[in-house]
Order: structure tokens, then C-alpha cells, then sequence
């Protein structure tokens, strides 16, 4: 094959520059007043609205070998923590410029791997002391704040726990279709509209004043979480910023893995002097500041409690939620719902209405339902997803021999409800409409395995393999309603509801006005949800608000410092002492500017500090205060303690101490550090790009053909 290569370690390293380019798109991302970003497809001219680094790395078309690299790296943080992707892509442009200049003042490469590698270990085994157990979070978190007094009662008692009831929670939707075990209530408390108030859902946007005389007349007033002035006793609604994750200066899974215990937890909530109850003070403090997706996950955690307890086991378990996106109704109307939430047709939804409260034999597909599809086998193969099996997937050109065929199938034996994993073929769809039967396709595998667990169907692979005892029973489908009881159709698509007693499936009824946001709302939402999971797996949580990246930045002081190597280095032995000790020197500087830049670009985006210049002065002077103070992780936690970790110039109460603190997850911030570095680190070491193929003749005629040897 024709080929062309050039050189790419050279002092301006071009791989380097490549990663610095494409992660210098995503600095708005970094704080919690994020910079959300317009993708506009010009194909289609429609755009969406993103947030996170995984959606922009996405929409950037990464042709170069770097940029395909970043994205890998990006996705598999996404994928096994689904949190850290911002600063992972910050540091790595951080990093690559810091590694550009250190190849300008001619520091070998091996010195700059093996240093930064140390330096990034030592650090990481010294920000072991930050990390704060699950069991003391609450008291951390709460040392400064004083108990609301909507938390008081007429006798002097503390308020009942309102996340151990998660039908006095602002957003969970009563299921009122189907048999549940009612909690009692007060009997001082009935209200004429307590009915009204379970049957509908009360958001955690909307107007506080009305909220509130809501939970009162549901439940009992002593257990209201509002007072008349809108404000939550565990979320105080401020007019500054509350929730940063980073400055705030007012206050490898499968299925086994994803059920992590919380119950010891949510042990003792009952003498909380804060207010502060169950996991609603760990999932504000790894919000950052997103409330919708915080009063969602406080009804989720509460109603698996509650189903935890009953079942002698305590829980919390990600494959038993579900996310559904409805447009056209404002942001305060989301909510969880119990079953399984989905949009249909209008033609769907007039088959649902046919059904009314008849009972649905249900039936449960692992794969399409769509004429072309075979399956891969029993031992699928790892790593590979089926995208495409037929150039039709809609399989529209199906035979009527195979349409009557299937149809048939399902009349035998008397089913009213399909769920199939896959895609549906649109003209057996249209048959099953005709004979009044709903047919959901791309239904997540654990929202499959929920209803059979319930309501005793087993899945099959092709309709063909249909018996009896693979039919399940006891299932019902409804339209979604809305707040105000009304079912909603809002045109093209419609919001149903499909549930079954017993089944421990919750949706996340995520509501927005805007197509946009969508995808947004989503992303927020299972981002904290998978927070909130890594936290109570790995048990502790670090401070947040700069307190790591801070004790990083004193700790690399003290090794610059220190004549001898970093641990077992051995890139030490390689070069001469003299050498060595200067290398090591500037080598850790650069380490320490990324975490430093990171500090001071976050000081900026959340308007702590007029410039970089200004963020980077009160860094400084924190590190001198860090090491004046003799111990920097004692300072650091003080000053956590206090409600802020680092207090910009700009901030007009700088000794104010604050009532709300912020956390980070433990392995997802440090892996994001590993992984950021290991990439730029694997860049610095490749000394060539080789091009073969077509693209070498666009080279000869380009700018850059110099820069080529041509073979």
C-alpha cells in the first residue's frame, strides 16, 4: 500500500497538540454553572443540548489516531462510573500542555513518564485521608448547619423521616391502579384533599407555597418538609449558588454488582438533629447542584427501602429503574412512577384504552420481532453489539404468510401485551393494532426480567417457540397521567403506563418543554444515580469543593522538594543525580499545573474569581496557608468543614460559613486521573503516524505535505 509518515515527537509534539485541541472544547463543562453547548447536525439542521464530555466527544468527528484514543478513554470511564468524563477530558489537555513545555526545556521522555507516573501514585495514596465513610457523612456534612424549624413539631419532636414514606415524598406518583399496601396515615392529618393529593404528583420544581399545603393536608403537618415560605429542610432555596461541586461558598458491573446496601446508612435517621434523613444529605452532596434529579432519587432510595424491608433485605438496586422522556409538558411535572413508563402511538394508546382494567397475558421477546432476525447464539459473544442484521430493520417488506403465521401464534394462546427487546416489524405491528394487541419494542433487558419475575412469563427468542407456560399473566396498562389527572396525548407520541402488583420497577417520568434537553435531563439524571451507587459501593466519599486537588497540589510542594527519588522509581537509576534532581523538579511543576488549572478554570466558571489570574493567587494562597497550618489534610478538612474549601477574591462573604457541602466519588475521581494521564502519556510515546491508503494523495496536494516522507 502507498504510505507517508512523519515524525511526530518532535519539541511541539503534534499528538499532544491534537489532545490539548480537542479537550480545550470541553473547559465550559468544569463547575457547576456549566456552559451547556448547541450540536446542530447540518444534514438534518436539528440540534440537540449537551452538558457532558461524552455527548461532545460523540458529535466531534476525531479522525486523527489522538482523537480516537480520547474517545475510547472517554467512553470506558462512561461506562464503568458514568462520572468524571469533564475532568478526564480537562486534564488531559492540562496535562499535554504541560508535557509540551517540559519537551521544549528538553526533558527526556522517559523522565517525564516515569515522574509523572510516581507523582500521580503518591498522590493518590495521599488523598487517602480526605475520604470520608458512608457512616459519617451526615455528621461531616451537617456539623455546621443549624435543624429548620419546618422540622419541628408542636410537642418538640423531630418530624417523621420523610424518605422512609415515599408516598410524602414531593415527587413520587402513587400507583393507584393496582393493589398496594397503603402506609397509614394520621388520622389527625385527613384532609378532603389527601385523596386528590395520592393520586396525583406534587414536582420537586414546582411553586413551593402551594407544595406545601399539599403535603400538609396528605399527611401529617408535623411531618411536612416545607414551610410556608418554600423553604426544604433539606435543600435550602437560596438566591446564590448552593450546590457547587466544586467552590460552594454558601453552605465492572453486571446485574450482582448493582445492588449495593445502604442499610446501615439509613440506620439511626430517626435522631438526625439536622433535618437531614436518609440518603436525601449523600444525594444532595453528590448532586452539584441538580435538584430535579435529586428529589427523583430521594423517592427512588426511599421506595426500595421500603421494599427492602419487607423482603428482610436492604438494598439499592439500578436494574430496577427505568428512565422515560416526555415532551411537551414543563420540567416541573417529572416524577417516579411505579412499573414500567414508556411512549406508544396514538394508535397504541387506543388499543390501551380498549383494555381499561382488564388483566394482560404478557409475553416476552429476547430479540426482534421482525421476520430477518436470527439470533447470535446461546454464548454471545463479549463485546459485540448487533447494530444492524437486514438493511430493512423494520423487516416492512415482511411476507403475508409469516404476518398471519405469527399473528395466529399470538391469538392461540390469548396475548394482549408483547414486550420485545429488539426492533418490531412495522406491518406485524399494524396487524397486532388491528387485532388489538400491544406490541412495545426496545425494551431494556432488566425491564424484561422484572415482568417475568412477577408475572411469570418466560422469554422467548421467536414466537415459533410459544408454549403456555411461557405466557405470563396479571399485568394491566394504562395511560400516564399527569399531575393534574389527566392522561396525556400529546401527538406523536403518547405516555403509557404498564405495571403489575408486586413488580419493583420505578420509571423516572423525566418531563421537559424543550426536544433539545431532552437527552440532557437523562444524562443528569442517571449521572447522579450512578453517584449515588458508587458512594454506597465503595463506601466513602471524598470532600468536594477543590479540598483532593488541593492536598494533591501541597503534596507535589513536599516531593519537589524531597532530594531523594519518588518510591521505587526507576527511571532514577537511568540518568546521572544532578540531572535527575532537575528533571524530577519540573517534571512534578507539570504534574501540579493540571490539577492547578483545574482549580483556577472552576474558580472562573463559577464566578469566584475575575480571571485566571486572580484563581490562581487564591490557590496559592491556600497552599501557603495548607503548609503553614503543618498539616495541609487537616486545613483542607477544616475548611471543608466550614462550607468552602477554596474562596475566590471575588466572593462577597468570604467568612461565611456555609450550611451545604459537596462530595466526590472516591474511584471514579481517581480513575479519571489515571486514565487522563495514561492516555497523554501514550501519546508522548509514539514517535511516528503512518497514513496508508487513499488519504496519502490528499497529503501531496495539502499544507501540511511537508511535514511527510512519501513511500
Amino acid at each position: 500500500l502507498p504510505m507517508a509518515f512523519r515524525d511526530v515527537n518532535a519539541r511541539r509534539h503534534i499528538g499532544l497538540q491534537q489532545l490539548s485541541s480537542l479537550a480545550s472544547t470541553g473547559r465550559t463543562f468544569l463547575g457547576p454553572m456549566k456552559s451547556h453547548k448547541f450540536i446542530v447536525d447540518e444534514s438534518t439542521n436539528q440540534s440537540t443540548l449537551i452538558c457532558s464530555a461524552v455527548r461532545l466527544i460523540e458529535s466531534l468527528d476525531l479522525t486523527s489516531a489522538a482523537g480516537q484514543l480520547l474517545n475510547e478513554t472517554i467512553q470506558a470511564q462512561n461506562k464503568e462510573f458514568k462520572t468524571g468524563m469533564s475532568t478526564l477530558l480537562f486534564l488531559v489537555g492540562a496535562w499535554s500542555n504541560a508535557v509540551v513545555e517540559c519537551l521544549q526545556q528538553n526533558v527526556p521522555v522517559p523522565a517525564i513518564v516515569s515522574v509523572m507516573s510516581e507523582g500521580l501514585n503518591s498522590c493518590c495514596e495521599r488523598v487517602q485521608c480526605l475520604q470520608i465513610p458512608i457512616h459519617d457523612v451526615k455528621k461531616e456534612l451537617c456539623s455546621s448547619r443549624v435543624r429548620p424549624k419546618a422540622f419541628e413539631s408542636k410537642t418538640g419532636q423531630a418530624g417523621c423521616d420523610g424518605l422512609t414514606n415515599p408516598w410524602n415524598l414531593l415527587c413520587f406518583q402513587r400507583d393507584i391502579s393496582a393493589p398496594e399496601k397503603v402506609i397509614p396515615i394520621n388520622s389527625s392529618s385527613h384532609q378532603g384533599d389527601d385523596c386528590h393529593f395520592n393520586k396525583c404528583l406534587v414536582s420537586p420544581l414546582s411553586g413551593f407555597g402551594s407544595v406545601a399545603s399539599l403535603v400538609k393536608a396528605a399527611g401529617d403537618k408535623s411531618s411536612s418538609v416545607l414551610s410556608g415560605s418554600g423553604v426544604t429542610g433539606s435543600s435550602c432555596i437560596t438566591q446564590k449558588l448552593t450546590h457547587s461541586r466544586h467552590f460552594s461558598s454558601l453552605g465492572k458491573s453486571r446485574i450482582s454488582s448493582q445492588q449495593v446496601n445502604f442499610q446501615g446508612y439509613l440506620s439511626g435517621s430517626s435522631a438526625d438533629p439536622c433535618g437531614c434523613y436518609g440518603l436525601g444529605c449523600l444525594a444532595m452532596a453528590l448532586s452539584h447542584g441538580n435538584q430535579t434529579s435529586v428529589k427523583l432519587l430521594q423517592s427512588i432510595g426511599a421506595y426500595q427501602q421500603e421494599k427492602a424491608e419487607c423482603s428482610g433485605s436492604s438494598q439499592i438496586n439500578i436494574t430496577e429503574i427505568a428512565t422515560c422522556c416526555v415532551l411537551g409538558l414543563p420540567e416541573s411535572y417529572s416524577c417516579v412512577s411505579p412499573g414500567f413508563v414508556t411512549l406508544v402511538s396514538p394508535e397504541q394508546a387506543t388499543v390501551i384504552k380498549h383494555f381499561a382494567d382488564k388483566p394482560l397475558r404478557v409475553l416476552l421477546m429476547d430479540g426482534d420481532l421482525t421476520e430477518q432476525y436470527r439470533h447470535l447464539g446461546f454464548n454471545r459473544p463479549l463485546n459485540v453489539r448487533t447494530i444492524l442484521e437486514h438493511p430493512n430493520p423494520q423487516g416492512s417488506g415482511a411476507g403475508d404468510a409469516w404476518l398471519s403465521r405469527m399473528s395466529d401464534i399470538l391469538m392461540s394462546f390469548e396475548v394482549n401485551l408483547v414486550l420485545v427487546k429488539g426492533n418490531v416489524c412495522e406491518n406485524f405491528m399494524e396487524r397486532c393494532i388491528a387485532s388489538r394487541i400491544l406490541v412495545i419494542g426496545c425494551v431494556a433487558r432488566h425491564v424484561l426480567c422484572a415482568f417475568g419475575v412477577v408475572t411469570g412469563a418466560q422469554a422467548v427468542t421467536y414466537l415459533s417457540q410459544l408454549n403456555a407456560s411461557c405466557v405470563g399473566t396479571g399485568a394491566w396498562a394504562e395511560l400516564w397521567k399527569a399531575s393534574d389527572g389527566r392522561a396525556m396525548d400529546l401527538g406523536e407520541l403518547v405516555p403509557v403506563r404498564i405495571s403489575t402488583g408486586g413488580i419493583p420497577l420505578l420509571t423516572a417520568v423525566l418531563t421537559t418543554a424543550l426536544p433539545s434537553k431532552v437527552q440532557l435531563l437523562e444524562d443528569q439524571f442517571w449521572t447522579l444515580l450512578y453517584r449515588l451507587h458508587h458512594a454506597l459501593k465503595d463506601g466513602k466519599v471524598f470532600p468536594g469543593g477543590g479540598a483532593v486537588e488541593l492536598l494533591c497540589l501541597s503534596h507535589i510542594q513536599v516531593l519537589a522538594e524531597q532530594p531523594e527519588p519518588l518510591g521505587n522509581d526507576k527511571g532514577a537509576r537511568e540518568f546521572p543525580s544532578p540531572w535527575w534532581a532537575e528533571y524530577k523538579s519540573i517534571v512534578l511543576q507539570a504534574l501540579g499545573s493540571g490539577w492547578k488549572r483545574y482549580l483556577s478554570v472552576v474558580l472562573c466558571n463559577t464566578a469566584k474569581a475575575r480571571s485566571e489570574l486572580e484563581a490562581c493567587a487564591a490557590v496559592d494562597h491556600h497552599l501557603q496557608k495548607a503548609a503553614a497550618c503543618g498539616s495541609p489534610s487537616a486545613y483542607i478538612l477544616e475548611e471543608f468543614r466550614r462550607g468552602g474549601v477554596l474562596r475566590g477574591g471575588s466572593d462577597p462573604f468570604p467568612d461565611q460559613v456555609t450550611d451545604l457541602k459537596v462530595c466526590d466519588n472516591v474511584a471514579a475521581k481517581t480513575e479519571a486521573w489515571r486514565r487522563a494521564l495514561d492516555l497523554v502519556l501514550l501519546v508522548l510515546q509514539t514517535d511516528t503516524e503512518i497514513i496508508t491508503g487513499p488519504r496519502r494523495n490528499q497529503l501531496l496536494n495539502s499544507p501540511v505535505s511537508s511535514e511527510f516522507m512519501f513511500l
